[in-house]
């Protein structure tokens, strides 16, 4: 119904997918652009470009500039909050305040720096030292220590250990220019590279920092889907990838001055809600609601309730400006980075954040009498997010240490119920939700992929919008899951978690690297990641970034399924590489296959992984109890 009302004068991304199909030569890697002897395609039996560069180059060539460009995206929105650090540090970040402290002394210490001292001194200390590490020109980036040894001898071995993220995103925009790096392994290798500095380094810092600041995420119960958006209540959207002002919105939509003024002018209340991972970041810190992923950003506005649309970076559509037009809603973009034609832009800045937030919310409120055509959808689904890698060690695997009389914050219990077969595996299940997928829309392929894991008591971790996707679903309500999986969610009930843990944004992906490298440090499942029963999927990428992710996810150690498209299916060559090589000398692999394939064969690696082990179940286990703590 929503969907249809963006027709006449102004279609869709759904329909304009439906209507405008892909290039199929650029779609499969056959296409060449980066100069101006082209572009060239490679096809109708032309094997090479103008330049002689031959279909694996161009192929690998073109991915390595996704993979550079997605590491970039990623993390210059933790040198964002690095800034900011360095600007609360200094006195000069307006309202912004630091939430975790003890998370700060922990980074300053992965840091390698004195830990000890005023707060706002290891603030400083912390914030520099990021900075540095963005710009690190020699040796190795300082959080490739939170990777097992074993882990960091591949790297050294295969040569792809990397430096700083700016430093290896600048090289590989310099490989990949006309006539200079011209052969695929070797390109690949870089993107290997590229992609590690980002999840080690650019992304894991992000995550790191944005708990310091915001807090680190515990469970909370909330809810996603438009039906979130409220008809009786001021709505404002939030969206993009950085929460820095959503967090002040959301502080200044609970201002008494403001909630009076809502009031005032017909309202019952303000409401702020999420789209995309600006929504997964408030999700998991203060549950609020997610009113959908990718996909549904001009649903939502096509609802008629929204009053406001604030966005900062990433996944935002042009469009926007002329659906917010057409349905009453204020659309606002606030990056210097990200201007859009059509939008009104008022520039964030740390020192005054609040202040602005107060006057976009009260510009909502003052938008609420000029609502049209109101079509309130009532679906959302009830869910529990925010897992950090922290609360899983701590609050659900934790122990006490019997004779040394300390709490120990441990996986161990989570690897022994591995080896016991409680769980068989553990599958990330990650990326974005696309209009162009064949199975698109509210019946996608990333729930049917976690339905099936699940059902094989596999324990599912999310984030992105492929959490948002879950959540719409029912596949973070541990109440429905007890229906779809009895036995699974029988142990997770015993142990205070649901079958499927929503780890947060797009960005935190780093934490599934910490708490892999949690489990191989716990002991008893190897002594490297690629020793884990666990496997990766992505069954709907549309973003450069999660084509980052799953590469930096495959260099550390585990295989990667990717959905269609395929962007390398012109290149047998390059995918040969990544399914054939890359297992050897890795231990992990990327593969583009159809949805459809994607759970079998990620149970079939979990299986091997457990053979290998030798750990292959033989009969159902008695599930542990303990009294739950889910929702």
């Amino acid at each position: 119904m929503v969907l249809e009302k963006g027709k006449n004068d102004h279609p869709t991304a759904s329909e304009r997918a439906a209507e405008m199909k892909p290039c199929p030569t650029g779609r499969g890697g056959a296409c060449c652009s980066t100069c101006a002897l082209g572009p060239c395609r490679l096809t109708g039996g032309w094997a090479a470009g103008v330049c002689g560069a031959n279909l694996n180059t161009v192929a690998a060539r073109e991915f390595a500039r996704m993979v550079a460009a997605g590491a970039a995206a990623h993390s210059d929105h933790g040198r964002e909050l690095a800034v900011i650090l360095r600007e609360l540090a200094l006195g000069r970040a307006g309202d912004y305040r630091i939430s975790d402290v003890d998370k700060l002394r922990r980074v300053a210490g992965l840091l390698g720096l004195e830990a000890d001292g005023e707060v706002v001194e290891i603030a400083l200390r912390v914030a520099e030292a990021v900075l540095s590490e963005y710009g690190r020109q020699e040796g190795t980036s300082a959080y490739l220590r939170r990777a097992p040894r074993q882990r960091r001898n591949v790297w050294i071995r295969t040569g792809i250990t990397p430096r700083g993220i700016d430093r290896e995103v600048v090289e590989t925009l310099h490989r990949t220019v006309m006539g200079n790096d011209q052969h695929a392994e070797h390109l690949l290798d870089q993107a290997l590279r590229t992609a590690l500095a980002s999840g080690w380094g650019g992304s894991m810092l992000t995550t790191d920092l944005t708990d310091i600041l915001f807090g680190t995420p515990r469970p909370r119960l909330t809810f996603a889907g438009l039906g979130v958006l409220e008809e009786k209540q001021v709505n404002i959207l939030v969206h993009g990838h950085e929460p820095l002002l959503a967090e002040m919105i959301v502080a200044a939509a609970l201002d008494p001055e403001l909630l009076s003024r809502a009031r005032s002018l017909g309202a019952d209340g303000i409401n702020v809600a999420g789209i995309c991972c600006t929504a997964n970041e408030l999700l998991a810190r203060r549950g609020i609601p997610s009113a959908g992923s990718f996909p549904d950003q001009e649903p939502a506005l096509a609802t008629g309730t929204v009053e406001m649309m604030v966005v900062d970076v990433q996944c935002v559509f042009q469009s926007l400006a002329a659906l917010a037009e057409k349905f009453h809603t204020i659309f606002v973009t606030t990056s210097p980075k990200a201007k859009i034609q059509g939008a009104i832009h008022r520039e964030f800045h740390p020192n005054r954040a609040l202040d602005l937030a107060k006057e976009l919310v009260g510009g909502a409120c003052d938008n609420f009498a000029n609502r049209r055509d109101v079509r309130c959808p009532a679906e959302k689904r009830r869910l529990v997010a925010g897992y950090s890698h922290e609360f899983i060690e701590t609050q659900t695997f934790g122990t006490w240490d019997m004779f040394g009389g300390t709490f120990q914050a441990s996986l161990r219990h989570l690897n022994d119920s591995i080896i016991e077969g409680h769980i068989v595996g553990v599958a990330a299940v990650v990326g974005c939700e696309s209009v162009r997928h064949p199975r698109g829309g509210p019946d996608g392929s990333v729930w049917p992929v976690v339905g099936e894991l699940i059902r094989r008591n596999i324990l599912v971790i999310v984030t992105g919008c492929a959490a948002i996707s879950c959540g719409k679903n029912g596949h973070l309500d541990p109440k429905t899951l007890r229906e779809a999986c009895p036995d699974l969610a029988e142990f997770c009930a015993g142990a205070g978690i649901a079958p499927v843990l929503h780890l947060g944004s797009c960005v935190d992906n780093s934490r599934i690297l910490t708490l892999l490298s949690g489990m191989v440090e716990a002991g008893g499942l190897g002594t490297d990641i690629s020793d884990l029963p666990v496997a990766a999927a992505c069954p709907e990428w549309v973003s450069e970034k999660a084509l980052e992710i799953a590469t930096y996810c495959a260099a550390s150690g585990f295989s990667v399924f990717c959905g269609t498209p395929d962007p390398l299916a012109a290149a047998p060559g390059v995918t040969g590489i990544m399914a054939g090589k890359w297992p050897e000398r890795f231990g992990g692999q990327l593969v583009f296959c159809d949805p459809a394939e994607i759970a079998g064969r990620m149970v079939a690696v979990i299986e091997a992984k457990r053979s290998s082990l030798g750990i292959s179940l033989k009969g159902k286990p008695k599930p542990r109890t303990q009294e739950s703590s889910v929702p």
